[in-house]
């Protein structure tokens, strides 16, 4: 009778057990690494391969392949090892060129490089410069904007308005409010090609203005359900009939909390006079260019992308109209926005950035600061 080859022992120490339960376990364990350490786990136990492959699902020669592995390496066994091929063309001096030109450098009269430009500045080919800038994560053809408030009050304001989101006052409505100003009533040129099968819908570049109309919004935070009026012209008169809107249609015995940006309509003297006689109105400002604080942004976001930028409106009148009907259509079925970033948390972001552009740009800041820039 035949009894085969004699298997080296497995015996498993209390580490070495341990660490394979976390492989096998993890989430985050790539699932063929997850499926070695069951294998080890399991004859560790003292099963037989065809057990554990039958348990497995898997064949016996890959739970002879991984336990002798194991047995031979130890927990290092169980990784891949480096797979032959062919040598490196690209060395770690091209990979430095490439980089510090990116990053460093910008081609002659150009702001940034392209692929092909940085190719044929370096000799490489452009799948090499492709990989490269994938690896580190480098976009020169993109860019981003910033601004950092230069609001004494940051702190301050940014604590009351995400407190007031994270914990609303009992007995009051939270408002965030603000308008969206000069919309414009915009027609195309030539009528519009709509959808087809494998074809998207088609418009001309070239637009037809009709005039302007804007938009003042209250957005309730508890509810999202918004409440707008729309007028030809956005002064503080136009603003304090907006208020007196809000002032009808809230419950009198509710106080109202309104989130704010600093535009000036917001503060005028006839603004403040009619604060000044309803003390169930608070007024919340956020920091200056600290609009993205006020959620109605987020909403405005919406009325934007679907109906203002592709709607085909060929007078003021049907602009409002559709910006009206985009209104009954949210506050029939209104999804709240939930804001999730604590006080502390957008701060800590707003330091780091703050940081790393001292560190990138001390002089041109020290200059701005001392007033001897140019």
């Amino acid at each position: 009778m035949r009894t085969g080859r004699p298997k080296a022992p497995l015996v498993l120490t209390d580490v070495e057990r341990a660490t394979l339960t976390s492989l096998a376990n993890r989430a985050r364990t790539r699932p063929h690494l997850a499926r070695r350490a069951r294998i080890v786990l399991l004859c560790g136990d003292g099963l037989a391969s065809t057990v554990v492959a039958r348990k497995l699902h898997v064949r016996d020669q890959t739970v002879g392949k991984w336990r002798g592995r194991f047995v031979r390496d130890r927990l290092d066994g169980l990784y891949d090892e480096p797979r032959p091929g062919a040598p490196r063309t690209i060395a770690d001096a091209d990979v430095e060129r490439v980089l510090t030109r990116a990053l460093e450098t910008t081609p002659g009269g150009q702001t940034h490089w392209s692929m092909r430009g940085m190719a044929q500045a370096t000799g490489l080919s452009r799948m090499t410069i492709s990989r490269i800038w994938h690896a580190f994560g480098l976009q020169p053809h993109r860019s981003e904007t910033f601004k950092l408030s230069p609001d004494p009050l940051l702190i301050e304001k940014v604590r009351d308005v995400v407190g007031l989101y994270m914990n609303p006052p009992e007995h009051a409505v939270v408002l965030c409010v603000d308008e969206k100003a000069q919309i414009q009533a915009l027609d195309r040129t030539q009528p519009l090609l709509p959808m087809r099968p494998g074809q998207v819908e088609r418009r001309t570049h070239d637009y037809t203005r009709h005039g302007t109309t804007s938009l003042f919004a209250a957005l309730d935070l508890k509810t999202s359900k918004i409440l707008g009026q729309l007028h030809r012209r956005h002064r503080s008169l136009e603003f304090r009939k907006f208020l007196d809107t809000i002032d009808a249609a809230v419950p009198a015995a509710l106080a109202i909390h309104l989130i704010m940006d600093n535009y000036g309509t917001h503060k005028t003297a006839l603004i403040q006079r009619w604060m000044a006689k309803r003390s169930r109105f608070h007024v919340h400002f956020t920091p200056t260019y600290g609009s993205w604080l006020n959620l109605v942004e987020r909403w405005f976001a919406e009325l934007t992308n679907k109906q203002v930028r592709r709607g085909v409106h060929r007078s003021v009148a049907e602009l409002e109209a559709a910006i009206r009907a985009f209104i009954d259509a949210h506050n029939a079925d209104p999804k709240p926005f939930v804001w999730t970033k604590t006080a502390d948390q957008i701060l800590a972001s707003i330091a780091r950035f703050a940081q790393r552009t001292i560190d990138d740009h001390p002089a041109e800041l020290m200059a701005r600061t001392t007033g001897t820039g140019h």
